[in-house]
């Protein structure tokens, strides 16, 4: 966590600005590339002051045409950050509304046009999906991480998928790309800072015609399954 504090200290000074001009870009409609380019913009200063390196592994596998979801593991604040650095086109992300409302993030997600989720609200929630799964069906790219949450001593364990999130590539029928992430809790949760290194894997994707006909909890087996495989394949977890 001291990571993540000496983060927003470093760029104290840029911060208020920089949420100008998130704001600017929300309000001016800017497209959605010109908005993307601007949140790698920012994510690259993340990783420059952060002190932080990030590899990215299987960018051949992602759907060169239309929309769909990645699904990755959930390790800590810096997973969606390490997914916009490794993914060139945009894309944006379902957050748990409970923690998008502080200064900064708020801004950014109203930039990228992200989806808010209230986990105690599952009307809301079904509706969230049912937005995503039309937006997808348009051509939209999502990141939407299947368990729900996160703490500091789950590392590169994984937890139970929640089957709901799975909906929105059943409803709008376009591929599943799993996406692992390795050691990414270091990048803003750790304690220390010296130079850390993390890892983003796209893994190959997985059609509608594989999982038509399954249900939403076999597809989240399914998933966490081929992350799992990949996790152990890296040694980062006995298997």
């Amino acid at each position: 966590m001291f990571r993540f504090y000496y983060v927003i200290f470093r760029n104290i000074l840029l911060l208020p600005r920089i949420i100008w001009k998130l704001r600017k870009m929300t309000e001016d409609e800017r497209s959605e590339e010109d908005c993307y380019a601007y949140l790698q913009r920012i994510v690259r200063l993340i990783k420059r002051t952060g002190r932080i390196r990030t590899e990215v592994y299987g960018k051949e596998n992602l759907p060169q045409k239309g929309g769909y979801v990645m699904y990755p593991n959930h390790q800590g604040k810096y997973d969606a950050y390490g997914i916009v650095y490794g993914h060139e086109k945009p894309c944006t992300v379902v957050m748990d509304k409970a923690r998008s409302y502080f200064p900064f993030i708020r801004e950014l997600l109203d930039m990228i046009r992200a989806k808010r989720l209230d986990k105690k609200d599952s009307k809301q929630a079904f509706g969230v999906i049912h937005q995503v799964a039309e937006e997808v069906k348009r051509g939209r790219r999502y990141v939407i991480f299947p368990e729900g949450g996160y703490d500091e001593k789950k590392k590169n364990a994984l937890y139970d998928f929640k089957a709901g999130c799975f909906k929105a590539s059943m409803k709008s029928q376009t591929p599943i790309v799993p996406v692992v992430l390795i050691d990414s809790y270091k990048g803003l949760d750790s304690w220390y800072l010296w130079r850390v290194k993390t890892q983003v894997h796209f893994l190959p994707p997985i059609p509608y015609e594989e999982y038509k006909d399954m249900k939403s909890g076999q597809i989240a087996e399914l998933v966490k399954g081929r992350i799992y495989k990949k996790i152990c394949e890296l040694k980062k977890v006995s298997c």
